[in-house]
């Protein structure tokens, strides 16, 4: 008597996804039948640099300053200043981190999926998911988990109720 083992079939798959404005981490999490514990294996990962500069560097010296030339009476007359630009740039990046989620989830063709974002970014990143990515989403932690180990972050989603 012969016993046979698909390896896909009997392999539980899930991916955990860690992020924050400046990072991406995404882990594919297997658990084989006879084996204890899970295993988490680092599958994407990388850095925004866009999110760790700061804006006035992004934005030319000149612009910034005020002239002299060109007010009432002598006083300053300014070019304007730079409205909402911190609040765009955070939106074009959860809306990125959202497009990246969308495909890393369907491009794994996991079962279930899990997020660890913090409170200020969490909903924003939901609110730009696909519909059938949403369905998948298994358990969501309001908090940033992107400097921690394979095995701290297995705990985190191991727990039932966690605090952050």
């Amino acid at each position: 008597m012969y016993i046979m083992f698909r390896e896909k079939e009997d392999t539980m798959s899930k991916v955990i996804i860690a992020v924050d404005l400046g990072h991406f981490k995404a882990y594919r999490v297997t658990k084989e039948p006879f084996e204890k514990s899970a295993k988490a294996e680092l599958i994407e990962s990388y850095d925004a640099i866009g999110a760790r500069v700061k804006l006035s560097d992004k934005l030319s010296d000149a612009a910034g300053r005020f002239r002299l030339a060109g007010g009432r009476n002598g006083k300053a007359a300014g070019y304007g200043e730079a409205h909402n630009l911190e609040t765009e740039e955070e939106k074009r990046l959860v809306k990125h981190i959202a497009t990246d989620i969308n495909g890393l989830v369907s491009r794994e063709k996991c079962e279930t999926w899990s997020l660890a974002a913090g409170k200020n970014i969490n909903g924003l990143i939901i609110e730009h998911l696909t519909p059938s990515v949403k369905a998948k989403l298994d358990k969501n932690l309001f908090c940033n988990l992107t400097k921690a180990g394979k095995s701290e972050l297995l705990d985190y989603f191991s727990k039932e109720a966690v605090a952050c």
